[in-house]
Order: C-alpha cells, then structure tokens, then sequence
C-alpha cells in the first residue's frame, strides 16, 4: 500500500523534522481516487493511508501557509501518536497555528481604519453568479484562514459561516483551477439543500460530498449539476 501511494500520489519531498518526511502530494488525485476528506494537509494518524513518518502537503496554487501547516501537524501528530483523540489534538495545533498566523501579521493585512477585517480585501475576484443571485468569489483563503476561520478549507457560503456576506460563496484560492468546478457544485448544492429541505449542516454536507464524488467520477454529471444550480460558467 504504502509503494502504491509513494508512486501514485507523491510529487516532491520538501524538507524532514527530526525523523519526519514532509512530502508534497496531488490533493486532486487522492481526492478523486482515494478520499474526498483530504485538504490541506494530512499525517497518519488522521489518514492512515499516510505512512506514519510522513506529512503530505496539497499541491496549493498559492504555496504561502506550507510553515502553518507543518507546525500544525507536528502538534497533531505528536499527541495523537500519544493516544490523543483526533478532535482534542485538532484543538491543540490550530490554536499553536492560529499563534504563528498572528505573528505573521495576517490580520493587519485586511483591517480597515475601525480595526474591523474588510471583506473586499478578502475577495480576489467574481467568478460568477447563479440565476437566482448567488455570487461566487474567490477569495484569498490564507487570510480568511488566519482571520476567520482556521479551520476553512477549499470553500463555504452564507449559511455555515458567519463571516461570508448573505448570498455569498466563497472558493478557496489555494485549489487549482480545475477542482475550482467540483468545489463550486459542491457548496452550491449543499447550500440548496440547507435553504429547502436540511438545515442540519452535517447532513447536507454529507449528500453534497455524495454529489461532488459523482461529479469527480463524471464529468456529464457535474456540467448537469451546475446547470440545475443556475451555475453555466
């Protein structure tokens, strides 16, 4: 197993902590092919298809939170190695991430004169808009990660986080250019469901986690999708 991923997934090797590897891997691949819950970042403890001395990093489009993640996942992997459930370890690395994001000067970068974080500075650019009014943004998810939530990843709208204006969905752009689409259905189908029929977050996630893992499977399926949603860009 572990040959197979090394061959499959793995792209570059970065650097090593003490006996640690740190890899650079393909998140589209191992999304497409292996576990649609791989973001960011992974160890083995979290994903055992990882091997135990290894970190993998996704492959960002904007490579600028690599030092984030490494000392997040040294945290992690430490105290799950120890017998640490996977939420309590979660909660112990991002407040040491949210430590070395606030040095960085991150929240400097989008306060606006009343010290309040601007939302146009977190916006890239449009990418489009549904035809029921729903913009789609991409937004620069280093900030939204060290100012609003440490915990987002690839993207998100109105209904689950506070922070994104009404009608709003947010796309990560660390994400390539081509898992942009896959993402968009995603939240936008997810959204729907919250708006119409499950309001339970967990729930509509989980059907719209369904349709992104058809979609990646599929192509037909996520152009006919998005058109359902009001999305033909």
């Amino acid at each position: 197993m572990i040959f197979f991923t090394k061959r499959k997934f793995k792209i570059k090797k970065i650097g090593k902590r003490g006996k640690l590897f740190i890899w650079i891997v393909d998140g589209e691949k191992i999304r497409n092919k292996l576990d649609i819950n791989f973001t960011n970042f992974g160890q083995h403890f979290r994903f055992s298809f990882i091997p135990k001395d290894e970190f993998w990093l996704d492959k960002e489009a904007t490579p600028n939170e690599r030092s984030f993640f490494i000392d997040h996942l040294l945290v992690e992997w430490k105290l799950m190695k120890e017998g640490a459930s996977y939420n309590d370890a979660l909660e112990i690395a991002n407040k040491k991430e949210r430590s070395e994001r606030f040095k960085a000067g991150d929240f400097k970068k989008v306060d606006d004169s009343d010290g309040i974080p601007d939302i146009e500075k977190i916006h890239s650019h449009l990418l489009g808009e549904t035809h029921n009014g729903i913009t789609v943004w991409l937004v620069y998810g280093r900030l939204v990660r060290s100012v609003f939530n440490i915990d987002f990843t690839e993207g998100g709208h109105d209904l689950v986080y506070g922070f994104v204006p009404k009608n709003e969905v947010w796309i990560d752009d660390d994400l390539l250019k081509k898992e942009i689409p896959y993402v968009i259905l995603h939240e936008l189908y997810e959204r729907s469901l919250m708006v119409k029929e499950i309001p339970n977050y967990n729930e509509a996630h989980k059907k719209s986690a369904k349709i992104e893992w058809q979609a990646r499977k599929n192509e037909k399926k996520l152009k006919e999708n998005l058109l359902l949603l009001g999305w033909n860009k």
